[in-house]
C-alpha cells in the first residue's frame, strides 16, 4: 500500500501589490470559486470531485492574507474545505507579512519572499500567527505546514516542532530543498525525520533526459503520472507527494477551465479510486508514516511520455 498525498496549496493573490483593497473581492472570487462561463472551476469543484471518488484531499490554507483583508473571508476558506470532509494544514506566504495592517512582525516593513529569510525566532513567530489565524477561522489545529514557494530551510523544522507540528511537506528537489540545509548532499525523495518533525518531500522524477520535475497536475500527463504511481509502488516507497493549488484547473488568465489539466485531474481521481487496494490517499490526522531507511533515487518516467506530455503542454498553451 502506498500513501499517495494530494496537496493542494490554497492562496489568493491581487494581481502585484498595488491597490489590493479594492482588487481583493474579485481576486478572491476568481482564486477561491474559478467561475467562467462554463462553470466554476474552482476550490468547490476540486472538493466536490475528491469527495465524488471517496477520496481525501490536503488543503495548506495561506492565512496571512487576514491580516489585511480581515478574517472572513478566510473562515469561508476553512468552511468550504472542512464542511466537504477535507483537512485544513497550514501553509504561509510570506509577502504577506508587511501587507497587514498593522504589518504582522513590527520590525518587517519590507518584503520577504521566502520563509527561510527570516530568523528561527521570526520562522516561529510566524508559523503561530498563521495557526492562530486559522483558529479563528474554526479550522481543526493543524499537524502539518508547507511553506509558501516551498522557500523553507532547517530552520523550518525546529520552528515546526517548537509549535508542536509534527509534519512538514516543503522539500522539493526541483527547488529550494538541496539547498536548505536538510540533509546537505543527500536528495530527499520520500519520509524521513527531522527535528522530531516527520518531513514527506514532493515527489519528484526524471523525465528521461536527466532533469527532474515534481509531480503536479499541470507539469505532468496523466500517462506519468499513473507509471509513476505503479513505479513508486513497485520500489516499496512510503510515500506520493502531488502538488496542486486551487486555481489550478483554469487557464492563465482564470476565465476559462484549461480542460486538459481537469482531465488529468478526473483521471486522477478515478485511477485512485479504482486502485484503492493499493493507493491510498489520505491526510496527515491520523497518519501512520513509514519512514525509510536510505532515500531512494528519483523515479524515471521515458523519453517517450515527456515527449507526448511536451506534445500536450503545446497544444494547452495554443489553445487554452
Amino acid at each position: 500500500m502506498l500513501n499517495v498525498f494530494y496537496t493542494v496549496d490554497v492562496e489568493v493573490w491581487c494581481d502585484g501589490w498595488n491597490d489590493i483593497d479594492s482588487k481583493f473581492p474579485a481576486a478572491f472570487q476568481s482564486y477561491m470559486y474559478g467561475p467562467t462561463a462554463a462553470g466554476n472551476f474552482g476550490l468547490p469543484f476540486q472538493l466536490k470531485l475528491l469527495s465524488d471518488h471517496g477520496l481525501t484531499g490536503v488543503f495548506f490554507v495561506e492565512p496571512l492574507f487576514a491580516a489585511r483583508f480581515g478574517i472572513e473571508p478566510l473562515r469561508e476558506v476553512v468552511g468550504l474545505i472542512e464542511s466537504a470532509g477535507h483537512e485544513v494544514q497550514l501553509h504561509l506566504h510570506t509577502e504577506w507579512v508587511d501587507e497587514g495592517r498593522p504589518t504582522i512582525l513590527p520590525n518587517s516593513t519590507h518584503k520577504r519572499q521566502y520563509l527561510r529569510m527570516f530568523d528561527l525566532a521570526e520562522q516561529t513567530q510566524l508559523i503561530g500567527i498563521g495557526m492562530d489565524y486559522l483558529a479563528q477561522a474554526g479550522a481543526r489545529r493543524p499537524n502539518a505546514f508547507r511553506a509558501g514557494s516551498f522557500g523553507f530551510n532547517h530552520l523550518t523544522l525546529q520552528a515546526l516542532q517548537a509549535q508542536g507540528l509534527s509534519h512538514d511537506s516543503s522539500y522539493n528537489a526541483t527547488m529550494f530543498g538541496p539547498d536548505s540545509g536538510l540533509a546537505p548532499g543527500t536528495l530527499l525523495t520520500d519520509c524521513c525525520a527531522f527535528e522530531g518533525v516527520l518531513e514527506h518531500p514532493m515527489t519528484v522524477y526524471d523525465d528521461g533526459f536527466g532533469r527532474l520535475r515534481h509531480t503536479q497536475l499541470t507539469a505532468t500527463s496523466s500517462a506519468e503520472m499513473e507509471a509513476l504511481l505503479w513505479q513508486a509502488l513497485e520500489r516499496g516507497q512510503s510515500e506520493f507527494v502531488i502538488l496542486s493549488h486551487n486555481f489550478e484547473l483554469l487557464n492563465p488568465a482564470k476565465n476559462r477551465a484549461d480542460a486538459v489539466v481537469v482531465k488529468r485531474f478526473e483521471k486522477l481521481c478515478r485511477f485512485i479510486s479504482d486502485n484503492r487496494a493499493n493507493f491510498n490517499m489520505s491526510g496527515f490526522h491520523g497518519l501512520n508514516a513509514r519512514t525509510v531507511q536510505a532515500q531512494p533515487l528519483p523515479l524515471v518516467s521515458t523519453r517517450w511520455k515527456t515527449g507526448m506530455r511536451t506534445l500536450e503542454q503545446a497544444y494547452r498553451r495554443r489553445y487554452l
